[in-house]
């Protein structure tokens, strides 16, 4: 499947919000560029799925607690509370976001160099055993 240019667009926008949001985390909690990562973070979803998806996403029954969680860290960081912010966030992306990491770790294990690291023994016993992509 071919991505469309706004969707090359938005997974640039969330690459460099991750980027920015752990730039932010490493200059010990930096509200400004936590602020700005979390920004580019949300138009890059919005870009890649679409908005009309994105809300349909973000407003779903069962994630809505991931949801409030997510945006009221957005909310503590733009309000100078970068720490607790923070917190709040991961615990809603972690709601919001947590079915995709059995597929993502799927697909990480099928890469050439990464694949063997993740099968090791040691690193797989705290991997998901299944994941739902297609071989």
């Amino acid at each position: 499947m071919w991505l469309s240019d706004l969707q090359k667009i938005g997974v640039g926008l969330t690459a460099f919000g991750v980027f920015f949001m752990a730039l932010g985390v490493m200059l010990l909690f930096d509200a400004g560029l936590m602020a700005i990562g979390n920004i580019l973070f949300l138009c890059g979803i919005g870009a890649i799925i679409g908005p009309k998806s994105t809300l349909v996403f973000f407003t779903r029954r069962e994630k809505l607690r991931g949801t409030i969680c997510f945006l009221g860290g957005i909310f503590l960081v733009l309000s100078k509370f970068p720490v607790i912010g923070f917190v709040l966030e991961v615990f809603g992306f972690l709601n919001l976001f947590g079915d995709f990491f059995p597929v993502v770790f799927g697909f990480m294990r099928r890469l050439p160099i990464i694949g063997p690291i993740l099968s090791h023994p040691a690193i797989s016993r705290f991997m998901p055993r299944e994941s739902r992509t297609r071989v």
